[in-house]
């Protein structure tokens, strides 16, 4: 083995340490706990990371491929569209709960955040890729204008990571529920646009008649009475049950 293996090899223990001690000392660990845990002291430890940020970027790269080791399963899987939505989203909170603390150190650490927002950058990046590619081929399949795939795709992303940062830290609710929750606001969405409800309202589509797909009814049109975007509102399935909630 070289030099640079036995480098490489070392500076992965220490990075496996750290995670150990992240999860033992939570978000607010310090270079000392992590040295410790590792058997070694602060100044070997930096023999390996140029500063504690160098030592971040490393735990967070760990981090995010665990989590993309959930989230590539749910994006390329053959599942009904709703189906995949829910298997995504979830999978995204699956991965926070199961390491809450390593989720917090890499994205909110106020020592070294930007560290961390940089690898949750480029972690989003490759998911918004994923799904903008996913949305694009099924509006595509649909007839539809995929222009928009790539907007949608990051700002789902974004909702559905704030919405993730909000429930692990309130927990009011289980992972259960807020999966339905946000699979419902979604699927509401993208089934509007995939059965021509809201397709026309989107620059660039060309199109200025309503579809004439099978989802859209006279419930959707506006008519003297009727409050607007009433009709499409009835296309998001109802989110869980009160008594669910919490179970």
């Amino acid at each position: 083995m070289s030099r640079d293996e036995r480098r490489t090899r070392r500076r992965n223990e220490m990075v496996t340490a750290a995670v150990e001690a992240v999860r033992t000392h939570g978000a607010g660990v310090s270079v000392a706990e992590i040295a410790a845990r590792a058997g070694i002291t602060k100044p070997v430890l930096y023999r390996y990371f140029a500063d504690r940020a160098d030592l971040q970027r490393a735990v967070g790269e760990h981090a995010v491929g665990m989590l993309m080791q959930r989230m590539v399963p749910a994006l390329s899987a053959e599942l009904e569209p709703r189906e995949q939505v829910a298997a995504v989203v979830d999978a995204f909170l699956a991965g926070i709960e199961e390491e809450p603390q390593l989720w917090r150190f890499v994205v909110h650490n106020p020592v070294e955040r930007e560290a961390g927002t940089e690898l949750v950058d480029d972690a989003r990046e490759q998911i918004a890729r994923m799904l903008a590619s996913l949305i694009g081929e099924r509006l595509r399949a649909a007839g539809r204008d995929s222009g928009g795939a790539e907007v949608w795709a990051h700002g789902l992303v974004g909702m559905v990571q704030s919405a993730g940062d909000w429930w692990l830290e309130r927990r009011t609710m289980s992972r259960t529920a807020v999966t339905g929750y946000l699979t419902s606001l979604i699927w509401g969405g993208i089934s509007g646009t995939l059965d021509g409800a809201t397709g026309d309202r989107f620059p660039g589509n060309g199109s200025a008649g309503r579809s004439e797909s099978t989802g859209a009814d006279d419930g959707d049109r506006t008519g003297p009475g009727t409050r607007p975007g009433a009709g499409s509102l009835r296309a998001v399935p109802d989110p869980p049950a009160a008594g669910e909630a919490n179970r």
